[in-house]
């Protein structure tokens, strides 16, 4: 595998759709993502017995293969691992202090933090990370399905 000028990393805190994490791996391996945290409830590729999950790997189209994942109950145990190896931590997050993720630059190696469907990010956790940012939304809806917003957030990072 070609090495990567900037590591890009995720993780998936408390997703409830094994729909919109098999897509969220299709997107990570086409954007070049090194690893995936799963933490909290966020299924994982392989159910409790070992065996791969069907709804995952229906919208994951063999992702779940080709890029690393690990499994982890608690998402601060996560980021204090990678904040001591200088992995600046990002939360995606409709917050008050948010940036645009436009303004966002990939600077150094980064993990981006997505949440649950419908309650996101708790207040706690934003405040493990370095960063927010945030998609601005322009319609008569306040958020996008979590699978498009890593879409545009992991593509941008790469430009």
């Amino acid at each position: 595998m070609a090495r990567r000028q900037k590591d890009i990393s995720i993780i998936l805190h408390n997703i409830r759709s094994a729909k919109n994490v098999g897509s969220i791996f299709r997107t990570a391996d086409a954007a070049g993502v090194s690893c995936i945290y799963l933490t909290g409830y966020t299924p994982t590729p392989l159910d409790r017995f070992g065996r791969k999950r069907p709804d995952i790997a229906k919208t994951a189209l063999g992702a779940e293969n080709a890029i690393s994942w690990e499994y982890s109950r608690n998402p601060s145990s996560v980021i204090q691992k990678l904040k001591q190896v200088d992995t600046s931590v990002v939360a995606v997050e409709q917050h008050k202090d948010a940036d645009d993720y436009k303004k966002f630059e990939l600077s150094t190696s980064t993990t981006f933090v997505f949440g649950n469907e419908v309650s996101g990010l708790s207040p706690a956790l934003i405040k493990k990370c370095d960063r927010v940012i945030e998609i601005p939304m322009h319609g008569d809806k306040e958020s996008l399905n979590v699978s498009v917003a890593a879409g545009i957030v992991l593509f941008h990072a790469r430009q």
